[in-house]
């Protein structure tokens, strides 16, 4: 899984945070909105935010943005969605 660390913080945009399953537990909600400019500056202020246990939950996650998958230097725009998407178990 990649790492997602704040990399810029020039012209941030404001965007939803969507928070699924075991993210949403930890974090205490399922949506919040954050300003950043791109996925990395986005997870790392959740990370502050929400603090250990979510982070170690977004350490295993993927991430997508407006329904596609992103990398930590996906630039976002203003009113963007980046979901995060723990692992599910189940059977």
């Amino acid at each position: 899984m990649a790492s997602f660390g704040v990399v810029s913080h020039g012209n941030a945009v404001e965007v939803t945070l969507l928070l699924f399953a075991a993210a949403r537990q930890h974090a205490g909600t399922s949506r919040a909105t954050i300003e950043g400019r791109t996925v990395a500056d986005v997870l790392g202020v959740a990370r502050d935010r929400f603090g250990a246990d979510f982070a170690c939950v977004l350490d295993g996650s993927r991430i997508w943005v407006n329904g596609e998958p992103a990398t930590s230097e996906t630039l976002l725009a203003e009113g963007d969605e980046v979901a995060v998407l723990p692992p599910v178990s189940g059977g």
